[in-house]
């Protein structure tokens, strides 16, 4: 019988506000993370207070919005109402206190629960908020959520609104880094979503005119749309709607009340049910959902009265309601696409025809695939029952109840011994391994028959649940965790191909990444330090003279699996894949991937003449 543990008084604690918040912060911001990932931190940290002034637009308030980072600061100053000066204190440090309960001030607001910049409060080194409003400013200081200093100014000629500065405790958000690439795609979206408005980001202006079309426009080129976008708005509602050329799976942009919901929720799936619906009672033909919404790429943005969503980071809709006198989100939805997306396509002859045609070619396609995909999803359900290739974990990024599933990892490794390592270091709960057996194929060019017929891409394909769509991807982070050399480098351009060929959206949403490794372990009796570079080495010998021992990382599977934990736990470095968005995927693919190779030959050649002489000139 186990033994019983006293449990008296002194078991019982009570925990102020900012105890709370710093003991479980991924209960208000999800996970932590160290920037490399859009959906980390330090990132809801800004969105947290970005949100206030973005309430403030909306409510008429002020048409600027100012956001700055250096370094670790981060500023944003608005020329919104300004927060009442004898509450500037009580909305960043008490619990449940703000403006947005008052229905009449905040009618469609995102953030409603009082609690978004109290945690940026108590999870910031330095946090200072000012007010400015009726010629007076107030202002206040904290430190991990406890006040330093309070200011209240009589007269001042600063123009109104409110300015919020902070820097992430490091405590908290060890080694992290803001990426300039993810701040602007959060701050475009803001301004796709509230035409009119301009953000300016560090000197650089944001601004958009034609809201979700715009956004549309920017994540795909004008050369691989079917047809031009549609764009559709009305109160509370707005959508925009193309199909792909050359994309296989669906491709969403959701968005409640300005935050982008990257889960979907009860709006998305209405949105994908009224579009198939419609297409269906437009054409006459009872058409397979799956070929309507094929190559499909959309944005849609709703406004609802006191959304819910499933998680503090409201990346999820759970509201089935509008708010007020409308009806719920489902029928609101359906009853806008059926009207106004019909009209269109009355209207617009020629789009529809493309439409049509792309439906058919996805249904003959489908047909095709039929029996290709019964037997390889065969293959990975007896695959996955001997666990041939993936070291699951528990936590699936489908199950939306549990809070760590913005923390799974899928690692993919070549080789047993790479893999062996990575699986016996990792944390069972959220990360899994999927090893791969020799190089990928070189998938550019080829139809999409080949993920089913070849059986890595399939069981991949499987493992990650993104046969159809990425709305249901089971791992949040896909980590690329090959080794520094050439082969390694190549096996990760093959699989980099596999996915901008199939699932271009993995990449365009951020979950793709490169896992660096390091190249040199160089230690001493008292300390060790990993380095990831030449200049790191060089760094790490100066700083343990003399004489520490050098060790050189040829490929993963030298690393012991006691070691691989200090790479792939807290201090995890990953680097993010990204696309250039003046570059289509079609252009980046036939050059790198494609049969040019006297062209791809000048072109290294070109470039490692540059390196070379970056390398003289820094020694």
């Amino acid at each position: 019988m186990a033994e019983q543990t006293n449990y008296t008084e002194d078991n019982i604690r009570s925990l102020d506000w900012k105890e709370h918040i710093r003991m479980r912060p991924g209960m208000y911001i999800g996970k932590l993370g160290d920037g490399s990932s859009p959906d980390d931190g330090i990132y809801i940290l800004l969105k947290e207070v970005l949100d206030n002034s973005i309430d403030e637009y909306v409510m008429g308030a002020g048409k600027t919005i100012e956001v700055s980072i250096q370094g670790e600061k981060v500023t944003v100053r608005d020329y919104g109402r300004g927060i009442p000066l004898g509450k500037v204190v009580d909305v960043v440090s008490k619990m449940n206190t703000g403006g947005k309960y008052d229905s009449k001030a905040f009618k469609k607001s995102v953030g409603l629960n009082g609690v978004g910049t109290k945690a940026v409060n108590a999870l910031s080194s330095f946090f200072r908020v000012e007010s400015t409003r009726d010629s007076k400013s107030a202002s206040a200081e904290f430190e991990q959520g406890n006040l330093t200093n309070q200011d209240l100014l009589d007269d001042t000629s600063r123009r109104k609104g409110t300015k919020v500065s902070f820097v992430p405790d490091e405590v908290i958000f060890k080694n992290y880094k803001y990426r300039s690439e993810y701040v602007i795609r959060m701050l475009k979206n803001y301004v796709y979503l509230n035409t009119g408005l301009t953000i300016v980001f560090n000197g650089e202006k944001y601004f958009s005119e034609h809201g979700l079309k715009d956004l549309l426009a920017e994540n795909i080129s004008e050369s691989d749309m079917l047809y031009p976008i549609i764009h559709l708005k009305s109160d509370d509602i707005e959508v925009a709607l193309t199909h792909s050329k050359t994309q296989y799976s669906e491709e969403y942009h959701s968005f409640v009340n300005g935050q982008n919901t990257t889960q979907g929720g009860t709006h998305l799936s209405a949105f994908r049910e009224a579009l198939v619906k419609t297409i269906r009672e437009f054409y006459g033909k009872n058409y397979e959902a799956a070929d309507v919404r094929k190559s499909v790429v959309s944005a849609i943005a709703i406004k609802v009265m006191e959304p819910v969503f499933e998680s503090q980071t409201k990346t999820k809709l759970g509201s089935t309601d509008m708010g007020g006198d409308l009806p719920t989100v489902r029928t609101f939805i359906n009853d806008f696409v059926k009207t106004h997306l019909d009209n269109y396509l009355h209207k617009n002859p020629e789009s529809a025809e493309k439409i049509q045609r792309k439906i058919l070619q996805a249904e003959r396609e489908r047909k095709e695939l039929s029996g290709i995909r019964k037997l390889a999803k065969d293959r990975a359900k007896k695959a996955s029952l001997h666990n041939k290739k993936l070291r699951d974990c528990r936590v699936h990024f489908g199950d939306t109840k549990n809070e760590r599933n913005l923390e799974t990892t899928l690692f993919i490794t070549e080789g047993d011994s790479a893999s062996g390592s990575i699986t016996k270091s990792r944390d069972v709960n959220t990360q899994a391994v999927f090893s791969l057996k020799g190089k990928p194929l070189n998938s550019y060019g080829l139809s999409k028959k080949i993920v089913y017929e070849n059986e890595e891409f399939n069981l991949l394909q499987a493992a990650l649940n993104i046969e159809e769509s990425i709305e249901d991807l089971r791992y949040n982070n896909i980590v690329i965790a090959t080794d520094a050399d050439v082969d390694g480098m190549h096996i990760r351009l093959l699989l980099i191909t596999f996915f901008l060929q199939f699932f271009p959206e993995i990449i365009k949403e951020g979950h793709l990444y490169i896992l660096q490794t390091p190249l040199f372990r160089v230690r001493n009796k008292k300390e060790t330090i990993y380095c990831y570079s030449e200049q790191e080495r060089k760094d790490a010998i100066e700083k343990l003279k003399p004489k520490p021992e050098i060790t050189r990382f040829k490929g993963l599977g030298e690393i012991s699996p006691d070691e691989f934990k200090n790479f792939i736990g807290d201090s995890i470095r990953l680097d993010p894949i990204m696309l250039d968005k003046d570059l289509s995927i079609e252009e980046l693919l036939g050059f790198y991937m494609g049969k040019n190779t006297p062209d791809r030959q000048e072109f290294i050649i070109d470039n490692l003449k540059v390196e070379l002489d970056l390398i003289a000139e820094d020694n």
